[in-house]
């Protein structure tokens, strides 16, 4: 799993800087340095909206399964936002990278997102969140 989640990031940097005109601002991010065990502790605070795992079905958010590499707003049956849907319509996926800006500021991430989440400010956290939603292909 860390080199299929290697190779992805990899490819997020050399592919994903400017999809969707969404442009990351720079940041510490490292998709190496997530813990895919101490992220599972951090998505509890993801869990009353989403859910993960072979069996996820949609909350008020959409399930995260298979969500790192996936071009947005893609969970079927979920009603994304008018901004998610025009985001993806222009191209966005969600790389590392890209999940790392939007979960530091959803709203000047996506302005118009249905995510009413705040953010994780701290860069360790969403790299092990980010670790552990690679762990879900």
């Amino acid at each position: 799993m860390a080199l299929k989640f290697g190779v992805l990031a990899a490819a997020a940097v050399a592919f994903g800087g400017a999809l969707a005109g969404v442009v990351a601002p720079a940041s510490a991010f490292d998709p190496a340095a997530g813990d895919p065990t101490a992220g599972e502790k951090v998505f509890r605070k993801c869990q009353s909206c989403h859910a993960i795992g072979p069996e996820a079905k949609s909350k008020t958010g959409p399930a995260l399964t298979g969500v790192v590499g996936r071009p947005a707003g893609k969970f079927e049956g979920y009603a994304y936002s008018p901004a998610m849907t025009k985001e993806a319509e222009a191209g966005l996926v969600w790389t590392p990278e890209k999940i790392d800006a939007f979960l530091a500021n959803p709203k000047k991430f996506l302005p118009g997102t249905k995510m009413t989440f705040a953010g994780l400010r701290k860069d360790q956290e969403r790299a092990d969140l980010i670790a552990y939603l690679a762990k879900f292909p």
